[in-house]
Formats: C-alpha cells, sequence, structure tokens
C-alpha cells in the first residue's frame, strides 16, 4: 500500500539535535501529534556524531526507518579569517556541511515514501558576522545542496532548510557577535521546521529573520 504523507496523519520523525535550544521546541510542536525519536552525540534516544558516516550509519540501523528526518545541530568555529587555520575551517566542514549531507546520503535510505529531509543553515551566511566565515560557508553549501538535491528525489521525498536568526532566548551570550540584529523567539524558528515536515514544498530555505 502507497503510504502518503498527510499532515492529518501520525509521522515517525527523527530529530537529530533534538535536546538543543531550537530542537527542543521542535520537539514539543511535533511529539503531540507524532511519534518523536531525539538523537543528540550524547543525549537522547540514539547517540550520532555527525562527521563520522559509521555513527550516522548505526544511528539509522537503530532507529529504523521513518518519516521524516530533521537536523536542528551542526558546529562550527568562530574565529577571524586572519587567525584561522585549516584545522579552524575543519569543524564546519565535517559537522554542519558534510555532517548534514551525510545525514541525507544515508537517510534517504530509511525514509518511508513521500517522506522529507530538513536541515539546518543560519542568517550568518547572508548577514555577516565577525568571525563567522566558516558557518556561512557551511550554511551557504547546505542551502545549495539542498536547493539542488531537491530535483533529484523521487518517491516523493522532499527536503528543505531553515536558516535561523540569533534567538532571543540566546541573544544575551551571544549579543556582543549579533550587535544590531533583532532576534527571533526559538517558537517562530520551530514552526519553519514543522512547516517543512508537515506541508509539500521542497527545495526551499525558511528564513526565520
Amino acid at each position: 500500500m502507497k503510504k502518503t504523507n498527510f499532515r492529518s496523519e501520525r509521522m515517525r520523525i527523527l530529530v537529530v539535535g533534538g535536546k538543543g535550544t531550537i530542537g527542543q521546541v521542535i520537539v514539543g510542536k511535533l511529539e503531540k501529534k507524532h511519534e518523536v525519536i531525539i538523537a543528540g552525540r550524547t543525549s537522547g534516544d540514539v547517540q550520532v556524531d555527525l562527521t563520522e558516516v559509521a555513527s550516522i550509519e548505526r544511528m539509522f540501523k537503530k532507529v529504523g526507518h521513518v518519516d521524516a528526518i530533521v537536523n536542528a545541530s551542526g558546529a562550527a568555529k568562530f574565529q577571524t579569517i586572519e587567525a584561522m587555520t585549516p584545522e579552524d575551517n575543519l569543524v564546519a566542514v565535517q559537522s554542519k556541511l558534510l555532517g548534514q549531507i551525510n545525514l541525507v546520503l544515508i537517510g534517504q535510505h530509511y525514509l518511508l515514501h513521500d517522506g522529507s529531509i530538513t536541515l539546518t543553515t543560519g542568517i550568518m551566511k547572508d548577514d555577516p558576522i565577525p568571525g563567522g566565515a566558516s558557518a556561512a560557508m557551511a550554511n551557504g553549501g547546505v542551502a545549495a545542496f539542498v536547493k539542488s538535491a531537491a530535483i533529484d528525489f523521487t518517491q516523493g521525498i522532499r527536503i528543505n532548510c531553515v536558516s535561523p536568526n540569533v534567538l532571543e532566548e540566546s541573544y544575551d551570550a551571544y549579543q556582543e557577535s549579533f550587535k544590531g540584529f533583532v532576534p527571533v523567539p526559538a517558537e517562530r524558528v520551530a514552526m519553519a521546521y514543522v512547516k517543512s515536515i508537515e506541508g509539500k514544498q521542497t527545495g526551499q530555505e525558511y528564513k526565520v529573520y
């Protein structure tokens, strides 16, 4: 029987980074209606290190098939270009860029028909901050990948990404880097993920600025 992914249907959703600031709010929006599996580096229902292909494969073998894959995690080192080393830049490359892409390449084989994938980018690729070039590079790469990957998928699979601004909940800690930015609530950001998961669009970057 062909599985369809209508808004009223209960879905099985994997949320990587579900214990993070944004991830917790995403989970809160989804768990009343869907079955949510939380993945994290050291917490959650299952553990995963996005910088390791074998770890991603182990996670999916344990979790099995799902209707939606969400990633709300990804690391980058904040360092000015004049001080940055190739090793500094590699943090974002291995985690936020390749980590998310590998999640797609492996996870697609565990998606049910009409399933969806939602990745995370960020405002820094559009509105630069000091020391944010490495994160911006990863964000831009993920956004370009999503736009292009969307036209390759068959079996009804959709892929989108969410680009959040700095959050109200963490603005006190980051305001020196985001001077003049208007922070957004995590709840508003989480709704963009819900739109990607429960909606029908594909190849989109939802900018929550």
